[in-house]
């Protein structure tokens, strides 16, 4: 029996990376898991997230135990296991040995349009460790793996999937390009906070380009941001 692909889809948040998840998860050869560190990161940060106790308590912490499942068997026995990631989850104590098992791919999105979807949600005092883009950076430099724009997916996602799944090695199947609307069992239990419009949807929403103005605040996050995404999108799948 041949070995499942294991697509880690490392993504900073604001990003369309559920939307992808759910592209994924409409396979029939394909398992899928959402954001799997996400509660080790909140107990270990004491970041107060919307329902963040609730998450801690009823989802898993152990490192070990996250990793296993990870590079274990695949749910339902299918050949392929979607993990979407989120880079900022991924602490510096967190062992890196285990991405030498997967298929890394990494999701990017023009920082000045995350920045201006983050604060909508969740205006705090936002840090450029909230964002990923230098976790993001660091993990590809460390192992390399596939990069894919958000712009270039929204624009012609047929496309860009075509080109992500020739890349990661599976066929590329019409399924992606449409789900039925509504939460998933795989969803995390934060789908309830965050999920709303994604839950609407049925597809990749057609890309409509806006003028980003960065709050002054937020200036030099950004342009730290700018460096590492110009950094990755020099190795788009294009």
């Amino acid at each position: 029996m041949s070995k499942p692909t294991r697509i880690a889809m490392w993504s900073g948040p604001r990003n369309i990376s559920t939307a992808m998840m759910r592209s994924w998860g409409n396979r029939a050869d394909t398992a899928v898991i959402d954001e799997p560190f996400y509660a080790f990161y909140l107990k270990q940060t004491g970041k107060a997230h919307p329902g963040s106790d609730e998450i801690v308590a009823q989802c898993e912490t152990d490192l070990h135990n996250i990793i296993a499942a990870l590079t274990g068997p695949v749910p339902g026995g299918r050949s392929v296991f979607y993990q979407k990631q989120m880079t900022h989850h991924l602490l510096p104590e967190v062992s890196r040995e285990w991405l030498c098992q997967m298929t890394n791919c990494f999701l990017i999105r023009n920082p000045a349009e995350v920045i201006a979807s983050y604060v909508k949600k969740h205006d705090v005092d936002l840090t450029i460790v909230d964002l990923g883009f230098e976790q993001q950076l660091e993990i590809f430099n460390s192992i390399g793996g596939f990069v894919i724009d958000a712009t270039d997916v929204l624009k012609n996602p047929e496309r860009m999937l075509r080109l992500l799944c020739e890349a990661v090695g599976v066929e590329f199947d019409e399924a992606m390009l449409s789900w039925p609307p509504g939460i998933r069992e795989t969803d995390g239990i934060w789908a309830k906070y965050w999920y709303e419009e994604v839950a609407r949807s049925t597809s990749f929403q057609p890309y409509a380009e806006r003028s980003q103005e960065v709050p002054e605040r937020f200036r030099e996050i950004h342009e730290r941001c700018r460096e590492c995404y110009e950094q990755l999108y020099r190795y788009r799948l294009k």
